[in-house]
Parts: structure tokens; sequence; C-alpha cells
């Protein structure tokens, strides 16, 4: 499938479904539960605390081309404030910061959150990847992408202090995550 006809499919999907083009496959990303949904306004919280001139946008899709000509839609996209103003449905990822996933419970989690999603991001040169891991009640931070890969992956249980490492320079308390692991 080429890229227009992936963006012509998932213009004309239904509201409650979500496609991503990932190593040239279209994939359905889960519906958001409600746990998800709090882990993710417990973020946003967070980022406009620390940084008030930037925002976690979370229906802001991605052009991450350098990856299989993918699209993906990260849970959260941390930019400047009007940063995507302009950039239609599909963004290049210059200028994002951080992207945000939080695993859902669906049957290729693993391989698309834990591993193809990172290796895309860190191609596309997104500076920091942040998982929310709800199986393994963990926050993990991937920096310092480089030819591809992140080569600075650290992961903390749920309560820990977790740094963002710059371009981002936030410190997270995920205290408040316990009370979202399932």
């Amino acid at each position: 499938m080429s890229i227009e006809e992936f963006e012509e499919l998932a213009r004309h999907a239904p509201e409650r479904v979500r496609l991503e083009f990932i190593k040239g496959k279209v994939q359905v990303k889960a519906v958001p539960d409600g746990n998800h949904n709090e882990i993710v306004k417990w973020l946003q919280k967070q980022c406009i605390q620390h940084r008030p001139e930037l925002w976690l946008y979370t229906k802001q899709g991605l052009k991450v081309d350098t990856y299989g000509n993918g699209r993906a839609r990260p849970d959260g996209t941390l930019a400047p404030d009007d940063h995507f103003v302009g950039a239609g449905e599909w963004a290049a990822p210059d200028g994002v910061l951080l992207v945000a996933e939080v695993t859902s419970y669906a049957a290729d989690t693993d391989s698309r959150d834990r591993v193809e999603k990172p290796d895309g991001y860190a191609a596309a040169g997104i500076p920091v990847h942040l998982l929310v891991d709800r199986d393994a009640s963990s926050v993990t931070v991937h920096s310092e992408p480089e030819n591809g890969v992140y080569r600075a992956v650290t992961t903390r249980p749920f309560g820990a202090l977790v740094e963002l490492p710059g371009p981002v320079g936030i410190t997270l308390d995920t205290e408040k995550l316990k009370h979202y692991a399932d």
C-alpha cells in the first residue's frame, strides 16, 4: 500500500478507529480506555506545569518517513505551542521534542509499542520517546537518537522520579501512575 492510499483510508475511517502505517503495514490502534486517557491527562498536566510554552498534542499524526514511509499517531506529541498550525493531519516530526506512548491491551502492543515505534521515532530524529508501560507498571525514557536507534534507554517503576532529558528538561513524579495500573 502506498502512503497516499493509506492516508485516503485513514481519512475515511470511522471516528472511533485510529489507523497507523508502520513498517509498510496498516495497523489499528486500540481505542483508549479510561486509565489510558487518565495517564495522558496526567502527562499533559506535568508538561504544562513545567514547560508552559509547550503543549502535549494528543491527536496529531506524524510522518515518520525515514521508518518505512510510516505514519504514526502517538498518544502525546510535545512541541512548542502553535507548532502544528497549518500542518494538516500528518505533520513532519521536525521540532517535536517528545512523543509519548501508553500501552494498551492489544495483541500487537509488544511489537508495536516496545519495538517498532521507538525505532521509528529514533529514525525520525525525535529527541525523546516516553513509554508508559501499564503491563510492567514502569516508565521507559528513550533518548539520544543516532542512526535510527535510541542510544540511551532508562526504565523506572511507577512511583519513581523520572528525568526527561533535554531538550525536554522535565522531571516527572510518577507516583500517581500507580492509581492507573490495571
